[in-house]
């Protein structure tokens, strides 16, 4: 069960457990930076585009825990490759990507005492940054190979990711080394472009295309390396990791998928069953039928997901009712204390009072 589906109504937690498999996730922060770089080098009028492609904000979730349909990332990014001057858009986000900037998943990877054990942990763990990927380390003859299988693989979109997977990879690979440091080869899951000859530029390797997964080659002594001490300690469990993100199981059920994309929603104050299906790649109508199976509505899940984090923002900050309103996309203050008392039994203010600790 998830995090926030262990929380909701007895009927919302039910339709969290069962269900049919779910498409391929990953955490909105992999897209960090993405949308504001779109703005920069395409300018605003394409990022409208990509956003209104997908319906939803990527800017007001790409540093929250949350997760978005692997298909989600790679149509707002087909959008951007198809517009003109998007065709290098991939390696303009190679230098821009970090995966120290991936929360507490990527904290726990780097908490690891070498390379290779750092690669060994991203793997094992992988199922909390994103399901229906692969990672895979593997040695030859003094070559080690860190390989990076991609469920977008084949996807309209799939190139910009192909390029800023390669980056994150590198970065990883050089919070153990240096920001100097360059691989021996890297070859990329994506089809030789007209311009390959910018990727080596970019890499400053050799790249191969047309590879089963996106893989770095490198000297295998490497992998013994250990982090400077310049870096500093990072105390980060698995059991931050699962506080922070839902649990790998949490995932692989739709109605749960259905779960984590309203949720996703909400936190940009703007939620439809249009845009959740769109996300979903479904029919209204197919979306409708599935939560109705586990007994539940559309607008009732909403409403369950929103009071869980209207109880979230009045317990545990200090904002007014009045901007919580209007986070969580209600268009009066009055509307969200109608709906949060005909939830909980009390008006807002009361629970905020009630929650706050005594003194």
């Amino acid at each position: 069960m998830t995090r926030l589906a262990s929380q909701l109504p007895p009927q919302v937690q039910h339709a969290a457990l069962v269900g049919a498999s779910s498409p391929p996730m990953i955490s909105a922060t992999t897209m960090t930076g993405v949308a504001g770089l779109v703005r920069e080098v395409l300018g605003e009028r394409t990022l409208k585009r990509a956003s209104q492609a997908i319906m939803l904000d990527i800017e007001l979730i790409e540093n929250r825990d949350c997760f978005i349909p692997q298909a989600t990332m790679a149509a707002f990014l087909d959008v951007v490759d198809r517009s003109p001057g998007g065709e290098t858009f991939g390696l303009l986000v190679v230098p821009e990507v970090s995966f120290d900037g991936l929360g507490k998943w990527s904290e726990h990877v780097l908490s690891s005492g070498t390379l290779g054990a750092a690669i060994l942990r991203a793997g094992e763990t992988l199922n909390y940054h994103s399901t229906g990927d692969r990672l895979n380390l593997s040695v030859f003859s003094g070559m080690a190979r860190f390989s990076y299988y991609a469920a977008t693989r084949g996807l309209p979109g799939h190139s910009a990711i192909s390029s800023g997977t390669a980056g994150v990879m590198l970065s990883l690979m050089r919070s153990y080394l240096s920001t100097e440091w360059r691989p021996w080869m890297i070859e990329l899951d994506i089809p030789r472009p007209r311009n390959a000859g910018c990727y080596e530029d970019q890499f400053s390797c050799p790249v191969i295309f047309g590879a089963k997964a996106v893989t770095i080659c490198f000297d295998a002594g490497l992998l013994g390396t250990s982090r400077s001490r310049t870096s500093g300690p990072r105390l980060t469990t698995l059991e931050d990791v699962i506080r922070s993100r839902y649990a790998p199981i949490s995932l692989n059920q739709f109605p749960n998928v259905v779960v984590a994309q309203i949720w996703a929603q909400v936190l940009t104050g703007q939620v439809s069953i249009e845009s959740t299906a769109c996300a979903l790649d479904i029919s209204i109508r197919s979306l409708q039928r599935i939560l109705n199976a586990e007994g539940i509505g559309f607008r009732e899940l909403v409403s369950a997901i929103r009071t869980q984090r209207a109880r979230e923002l009045l317990r545990g900050t200090s904002v007014s009712i009045t901007e919580i309103a209007f986070e969580l996309g209600y268009a009066t203050s009055a509307g969200f204390a109608r709906a949060f008392r005909k939830a909980t039994g009390l008006a807002p203010h009361e629970y905020r009072d009630r929650s706050a600790p005594v003194a």
